[in-house]
């Protein structure tokens, strides 16, 4: 008689468990009354004191969807903007939960007005946060004060500041948002951006800290509602939980970057999304350690036994086979638009070599996907394998 190992008990008990989160039966698996009423006390006097705190979470709610594009979405033209906040207060906030901070977005309309929106902002990150000179940041607008403006209908998106106030960092940035440009292009899975030139001023005494390119990036909450779906916190997912054809395309895409940093079972620097009709549809983010941005603070896992970032190394498992030749047709039908990225405005904000040796980048993978052969023998056959 055949005994099941624990890795095919816990993968059982993973797939039934987001199964029951997309189909969003989890409320079926009720308790029993008495701990009912205590889970219920202790959730309350959480709540409490988070509201006492003032950094009372929203309960995700049932998707809606998307009736339009945010306005800060429709256009990929840099968006100037003045960030106005207590910087150095800003700066001081190291810690994993660090409270809210005022601050201000200004800019100017179509009809050169100057339009002012106040938000609330704390810093986040776990590498950024701690190396960066300027902290990547949380922003949480409230919907009466963006109506009518270019931030109304988005919530709470990523800030991506420089990290360092110099120009190789600021093409360490618009190297990123190209890339999450082109999973754009790729998927409507995918975290949107939009590039901004922010100039920084210390609300304390008025002067200007620092103007750079940032960019500002869909929260995970909005990308969710407009793909019918609820993010889902449990991590341990396989490769059976997830959509095979969404998987197959983000480790590809992710091996194109030459991406290593992120775990789909881990839920590190990657979201996972319960469709409200079962499915669950994969999504990464944070590409600064990428090799095609080549940062010079980034490093491989130790474990990968890859020498550099610009070593691209296969990650996706070999149960979803299938799915690699349209996920590698999927960026050859691109390429083209991929490449029209770097001529763009946002392409000719970067530097010329820079752009050079990225797309040279790019085409190393293309060379290894000539034909079916080419891709089964350098990339496909790669694969992880069960154990």
């Amino acid at each position: 008689m055949h005994t099941p190992s624990r890795a095919s008990v816990v993968r059982a008990t993973s797939s039934l468990a987001l199964a029951f989160f997309a189909a969003g039966l989890a409320g079926s698996l009720a308790p029993s009354p008495v701990r009912a009423q205590a889970a219920a006390e202790k959730d309350k006097k959480d709540k409490k004191d988070k509201k006492e705190k003032g950094d009372q979470p929203k309960e995700s709610k049932d998707p809606k969807g998307e009736t339009e594009v945010p306005a800060l979405f429709r256009s990929e033209s840099p968006l100037a903007l003045t960030f106005r906040t207590n910087i150095k207060q800003i700066k001081r906030d190291k810690g994993e939960e660090s409270p809210w901070r005022w601050a201000s977005l200004s800019y100017k309309d179509s009809s050169g007005k100057a339009v002012e929106v106040p938000v609330r902002v704390r810093t986040r990150g776990i590498w950024r946060l701690k190396h960066c000179e300027f902290p990547p940041i949380r922003l949480n607008f409230a919907g009466k004060d963006t109506k009518n403006t270019v931030f109304d209908g988005v919530d709470k998106p990523k800030l991506v500041n420089f990290c360092r106030d110099n120009d190789q960092y600021e093409q360490y940035m618009l190297q990123e948002a190209q890339l999450y440009r082109i999973y754009q292009l790729l998927t409507p899975i995918s975290h949107r951006v939009r590039v901004a030139r922010i100039s920084y001023v210390d609300s304390a005494s008025g002067k200007s800290d620092a103007e750079r390119y940032a960019m500002i990036v869909e929260d995970p909450d909005q990308l969710a509602n407009r793909l019918m779906a609820k993010p889902v916190k449990t991590k341990g997912a396989g490769a059976a939980d997830m959509e095979p054809k969404e998987l197959a395309l983000a480790y590809m895409f992710l091996y194109f970057i030459g991406n290593l940093d992120f775990s789909f079972n881990g839920l590190h620097n990657t979201e996972l999304l319960g469709t409200m009709d079962g499915r669950i549809l994969p999504v990464a983010y944070d590409f600064d350690y990428a090799g095609a941005v080549n940062a010079s603070y980034a490093v491989p896992p130790p474990n990968y036994n890859v020498p550099n970032v610009r070593t691209r190394k296969f990650l996706a498992y070999c149960e979803i086979s299938p799915e690699f030749p349209g996920a590698v047709n999927r960026l050859v039908e691109k390429k083209e638009a991929i490449y029209a990225l770097y001529q763009d405005e946002i392409g000719k904000l970067m530097s010329p070599s820079v752009v050079r040796e990225t797309l040279r980048y790019f085409d190393d993978f293309y060379d290894m996907v000539r034909s079916q052969q080419d891709a089964e023998r350098n990339i496909f056959r790669n694969c992880i394998k069960p154990h």
